[in-house]
């Protein structure tokens, strides 16, 4: 993908074009990362302590749409803290009541005893607001903790590491489970955790309530994870019924920590580094919405650094750490104004920047679609990788995406899906079918709350 920017000189075109072909990433590594990919899956599904985690989620069986109940579910693993209660109708319809309540950086780095009491406050006000919670008895609830949790059985776990921003002192290497329910007792709140749910889990189950045939479950917004079906022979490291099929959260953002596959940049080393977790899920970050505005920002540095960009000026704003959103690259994507003036006022109002040349909106542009378009070629290495080892080359598939990346980004999907075909040939490509399953994950964690709640 070359880059010719009418006002610049040939060397600093070819300048700008090293920044963007750091990005590109072609069908060969497609189809290495992707070959890795099944390896590592393999891997995880052999023995405790890979790099890609591959949890049996406890969630076994298919959903039939015909569940019927009323619950509640949670959903905590971003921005807010969600909190619905679903009636399942049956004929794979329902219906949801939510309420949003934020999350302050503050609680998200805290003690957990305090994040576990804000969400009991919030369920109480909930339940509240709705004249809920007047039975004697409990309530049963689904509770999406969307971090990496080894479980233990569909309602207690372990928690292996934070994400996202999260980074709670008191919960590591504890059950999430108990931490809530034990806010839950001290507020005499009568809501029992029938179900702790990896939010993919929640996706896919939420999809296969109104699909049966739906294959994956995938989150592609702030963080990056998936899920999918397995037959439990394939699983060495599982010890209970092999007999059965469930649902594996894959904890697939960690992939490639070792560095083999995954095309790192200097931007993305440095975005690493900085990070709260580092050289930790470096799939996720290259894929995950809550990154791709710093390594672009990192990027665009670059070039202002060699006096290309806004002649050699950056802004207080532009040189702070995480202050590029990845929101920002969405409008920059789909500026198509003569004169590149939504790229400008981004520039030029939110960042900062004195002022921008025409040259400069083009070049940084060019850097937001080269950042784009390639965390969406690689994230289609995961689906690829799934589909080749569960034999489902060739087969319809329906792959169930949540996330605000997915859904917002320009061309995310259509560029996963051209991907897709440059690694399994667009025949098979043809047969998968990408669908937003929005806010997936309320509905799939009170279906698996009532999946509990039965046993």
């Amino acid at each position: 993908m070359v880059v010719s920017i009418p006002n610049l000189t040939p060397v600093q075109n070819a300048s700008v074009n090293t920044v963007v072909e750091r990005f590109n990433v072609s069908t060969d590594r497609l189809k290495k990362i992707t070959e890795q990919f099944v390896i590592e899956m393999r891997k995880g599904l052999d023995h405790q302590g890979a790099t890609i985690a591959m949890i049996p989620s406890f969630v076994s069986g298919r959903c039939t749409g015909e569940e019927k109940g009323t619950f509640m579910a949670l959903d905590l693993g971003g921005t807010n803290l969600r909190v619905c209660q679903v009636n399942l109708l049956g004929g794979g319809e329902h219906t949801i009541r939510q309420q949003k309540y934020v999350v302050s950086e503050e609680l998200k780095v805290g003690p957990m005893r305090n994040l576990c009491d804000f969400i009991a406050d919030c369920v109480d006000s909930f339940l509240t607001e709705n004249g809920l919670g007047d039975s004697n008895e409990p309530i049963q609830l689904g509770y999406t903790f969307s971090f990496p949790i080894l479980q233990t059985s569909i309602n207690r776990g372990v928690l292996k590491q934070w994400t996202k921003g999260f980074n709670c002192t008191g919960a590591v290497g504890k059950d999430p489970t108990i931490l809530l329910q034990d806010s839950f007792r001290r507020k005499n709140i009568n809501v029992n955790i029938a179900a702790i749910v990896n939010d993919t889990v929640g996706t896919l189950m939420a999809y296969a309530y109104k699909h049966p045939n739906t294959t994956m479950g995938v989150i592609m917004g702030t963080g990056f994870n998936a899920s999918y079906y397995e037959d439990m022979n394939n699983v060495k490291k599982w010890t209970g019924d092999k007999n059965q099929e469930m649902v594996i959260n894959m904890e697939c953002g960690a992939f490639d920590c070792e560095r083999r596959v995954l095309p790192m940049t200097v931007y993305d080393n440095k975005m690493d580094r900085e990070s709260i977790n580092v050289h930790q899920q470096l799939h996720e970050k290259m894929v995950a919405g809550m990154y791709l505005g710093e390594i672009t920002r990192n990027a665009l540095l670059d070039l202002v650094d060699q006096q290309i960009l806004f002649g050699g000026d950056s802004s207080k704003e532009l040189n702070k750490n995480w202050s590029f959103e990845t929101a920002y690259m969405s409008t920059i994507e789909v500026d198509e104004t003569s004169d590149l003036s939504d790229t400008g006022h981004i520039l030029e109002s939110v960042m900062n920047i004195p002022s921008t040349t025409l040259a400069d909106r083009q070049i940084v542009k060019a850097v937001c679609h080269a950042v784009g378009l390639r965390a969406a070629r690689i994230a289609a290495c995961h689906i690829a990788g799934v589909l080749t080892h569960t034999n489902k080359l060739g087969e319809e598939s329906i792959i169930a995406i949540d996330g605000s990346l997915f859904e917002f980004y320009p061309n995310f999907e259509k560029n996963m899906s051209q991907a897709l075909s440059e690694i399994i040939g667009e025949e098979s490509r043809s047969k998968v079918k990408f669908d937003l399953a929005r806010d997936g994950s309320g509905l799939g964690a009170a279906i698996i709350a009532m999946i509990a709640s039965k046993h």
